[in-house]
């Protein structure tokens, strides 16, 4: 993620900005990385838990404890059953913001697919972007 889009993130959480409200904050950002202008351009699981999720749960997925607690992706076998991570990418939960405004179902698959099956983790049974959409509320 661009220092500015982060920096915009950051203080617009830190305002108190409801969630809802983020797109909105991202596209006055003016990075070419959103399409419409509300939604990650990146089309990869890699890329998009770089631009949106190591910024708290760390390069490697190890997690962090300061400002909050964000746990560790690596070795979680929270990870094991594809609807829990597909849930909170898309729904947040406590201090996790959804990102299902931001992402389409395939992206939310991309990177589901990515932490399930990356820093040591091996679970199996890919997920797929009607897996992701049929956990979006309706």
């Amino acid at each position: 993620m661009l220092p500015a889009v982060r920096t915009v993130l950051a203080l617009a959480l830190a305002a108190g900005i409801a969630a809802s409200a983020i797109p909105a904050v991202l596209a006055q950002s003016g990075d070419s990385r959103f399409s419409n202008p509300a939604r990650f351009m990146v089309p990869t699981g890699e890329g998009l838990y770089a631009d949106l999720c190591q910024g708290c749960h760390m390069p490697g997925g190890v997690g962090a404890v300061g400002a909050g607690a964000y746990p560790a992706l690596a070795g979680n076998s929270n990870l094991a059953s594809a609807g829990y991570p597909l849930t909170l990418v898309v729904n947040g939960r406590n201090a996790m913001p959804p990102f299902g405004d931001l992402l389409t179902d395939q992206q939310v698959a991309a990177v589901v697919n990515y932490v399930r099956t990356h820093f040591g983790n091996q679970f199996t049974g890919e997920v797929t972007a009607e897996d992701a959409k049929a956990v979006r509320p309706r």
